[in-house]
């Protein structure tokens, strides 16, 4: 039965595509079916700068079948020290048309949809709910919660990664399943968060790449169905000295956001997407 299921997988895959993603075929936890998983997978994507640059690149090479991009902010010139999805001749370009382009420039097979606009809790719904995945490649905390609680609320798995100075972090919240906490649980809305921007605490360039790019391998395992994710745990990174430190993160009962949503039935949407089939 084995032998037959990778008959028939191998039978969807083109020669192209099969020699494009020989070196995940290579690897025995993804191979034949793990690719297919990835080329009929769907990623939502907030952000397309600093972390989305090199998220977005990752996952468009790695052949994920449909991702969604969007950011509502213009490619600045001060964007090209680390946002390596664009470059200078796109410099006034929507940043989720430019990564399009840079996407489609290594892989054109891939669907790449764009919306240059805010994510607003209502479109946010709407976007998380066709999702296999979400990256959170955003900036700012009011974007953050918004994409948390439709993650919670359709039960796809979010991958948020944050960067500043120096100092990156990254975690998965899984609420498929019910002892992981969601991002809620570990920075409350509630609570007072300094807000803090790379246009005026600046970034260490190759920071937003190393974060970005975790968020990727993260997004990928998720989809291919392929080891241990980092739900329930929080990765810090120092790059002043590159030192990784972990936290492990518990979820909260009292949580303003999963709490209540736990206890309600899986949605029809989320049936089956553990593992992109």
């Amino acid at each position: 039965m084995i032998g037959i299921a990778r008959h028939v997988m191998l039978e969807r895959m083109d020669d192209a595509q099969l020699l494009r993603y020989s070196r995940h075929i290579l690897l025995d936890e993804i191979g034949i079916e793990g690719q297919q998983r990835l080329l009929r997978s769907r990623a939502l994507i907030v952000g397309a700068g600093g972390l989305g640059s090199p998220a977005a690149l990752y996952l468009g090479s790695a052949g994920v079948g449909r991702i969604t991009l969007v950011d509502h902010d213009r490619v600045d010139l001060t964007n090209l020290q680390r946002q390596i999805a664009h470059n200078l001749a796109r410099v006034g370009a929507p940043k989720a048309e430019s990564a399009r382009d840079a996407i489609a420039a290594i892989n054109p097979d891939v669907q790449v949809h764009t919306r240059v606009q805010r994510g607003e809790p209502d479109t946010l719904a709407q976007w998380v709910a066709e999702a296999d995945v979400v990256l959170d490649c955003s900036d700012n905390f009011a974007t953050r919660h918004a994409v948390n609680a439709a993650c919670v609320r359709h039960r796809v798995p979010l991958v948020a990664g944050a960067a500043i100075r120096f100092d990156g972090q990254i975690s998965v919240y899984d609420s498929r399943d019910p002892a992981c906490p969601c991002y809620a649980c570990v920075f409350p809305p509630e609570a007072a968060f300094e807000e803090v921007q790379c246009s005026t605490m600046g970034v260490f360039a190759p920071l937003v790449g190393i974060i970005g790019t975790v968020q990727a391998a993260e997004a990928l395992k998720l989809l291919a169905g392929v080891g241990e994710s980092l739900a329930g745990r929080l990765q810090m990174l120092d790059a002043r000295n590159m030192q990784w430190s972990e936290m492990r993160l518990a979820r909260q009962p009292g949580c303003s956001v999963c709490a209540a949503l736990r206890s309600q039935a899986l949605p029809q949407s989320a049936l089956g997407r553990s593992r992109a089939d």
